[in-house]
């Protein structure tokens, strides 16, 4: 009976904890603390964040507006002649180092044929009078030319400049041209950037070409690039790197030295920057400008420092209309 009274007194005290289950709770407890305390500090760093960047752009400073991989600037590779009397209004490298041309100035204006290491022209196209050259591209055998203030242009043989016909375009005004085989795409010194079709020459697609919500006005001399249409800014020492699927800008690349360099060393007065070539197989990009006696072959870097620049105000000049 002793046993069996000091049995249910002992079955009948409470059950402390182990000191297992104890390390188990303090260590679930800690495990908790830290997550809300992360949680706190990511939201104090997001909020402090939002504070500053609402606080430079009271100030007027935009450092985060444009990403520095979104910007290039390039290295000079190679310097070629070009002819410094040539308007240049289109530029497109063919092959073996040969370059087709479009100048434009009434009575100047021509197709051209030239040879790259030289700046030497090969064969040459004069217009009338009343046309003004502009955009130039090369399709298959054609090259195809519009001309400025019209809804005309020329087709040529690239083997026998002197043959070639007229044809008419949808586009208001004729400035640039380029080819990503397919397809034309067209400028006409707006924001908009035209799809034509190569054997109709009607337009089927228009894009508004933007940068952060803002249209980019002036579009001119265009070159197909790495699945991209590249446009020179006209007036400007850009050129915008536009996506061919909604006309976004997707980067800018920034050549200021290059007509600076010229201005420092010439007594002769130049134009702007105009004229992108590509050698697709080569790689090899070539840029020049109106009335530049030199055409440069250009390598890109992507901008590491911090761009301390209005990207809008050098690259984005405001519509023009010559009406």
């Amino acid at each position: 009976m002793r046993k069996k009274s000091n049995s249910r007194r002992v079955n009948s005290l409470p059950q402390q904890p182990s000191m297992a289950s104890s390390l188990a709770c303090s260590s679930r407890f800690l495990l908790h603390y830290r997550k809300i305390s992360a949680l706190v500090f990511f939201i104090l760093v997001v909020c402090l964040i939002v504070v500053l960047n609402t606080s430079l752009r009271k100030e007027g400073v935009s450092r985060s507006d444009v990403p520095s991989n979104r910007l290039y600037t390039v290295e000079v590779v190679n310097e070629f002649p070009h002819d410094p009397d040539a308007f240049t209004q289109g530029l497109l490298y063919a092959e073996n180092d040969t370059l087709f041309e479009s100048t434009g100035m009434n009575g100047a204006s021509s197709v051209r044929k030239v040879t790259l290491q030289t700046g030497k022209v090969k064969a040459i196209q004069r217009m009338p009078y009343s046309d003004f050259g502009e955009g130039l591209t090369l399709l298959g055998d054609r090259l195809i030319q519009v001309t400025w203030r019209q809804s005309t242009g020329y087709i040529y043989d690239r083997h026998n400049l002197s043959k070639f016909e007229k044809f008419r375009h949808d586009m208001p005004d004729g400035w640039g041209l380029a080819t990503d085989g397919k397809i034309l795409y067209g400028s006409d010194g707006s924001s908009t950037l035209y799809q034509i079709d190569p054997q109709t020459m009607k337009v089927v697609k228009k894009q508004i070409v933007n940068y952060q919500g803002d249209e980019v006005h002036r579009l001119n001399e265009l070159e197909y690039v790495y699945d991209e249409v590249w446009a020179n800014v006209w007036m400007t020492d850009c050129i915008a790197r536009i996506s061919q699927t909604d006309g976004s800008v997707l980067g800018w690349i920034l050549l200021p030295n290059l007509r600076e360099g010229l201005l420092h060393n010439l007594k002769k007065q130049i134009d702007v920057l105009n004229g992108i070539a590509w050698d697709r197989d080569g790689d090899r990009l070539f840029v020049t400008g109106k009335l530049w006696p030199k055409l440069y072959e250009i390598k890109l870097h992507p901008l590491k420092t911090p761009f301390n620049g209005d990207i809008k105000q050098m690259c984005m000049p405001p519509a023009f209309s010559f009406s």
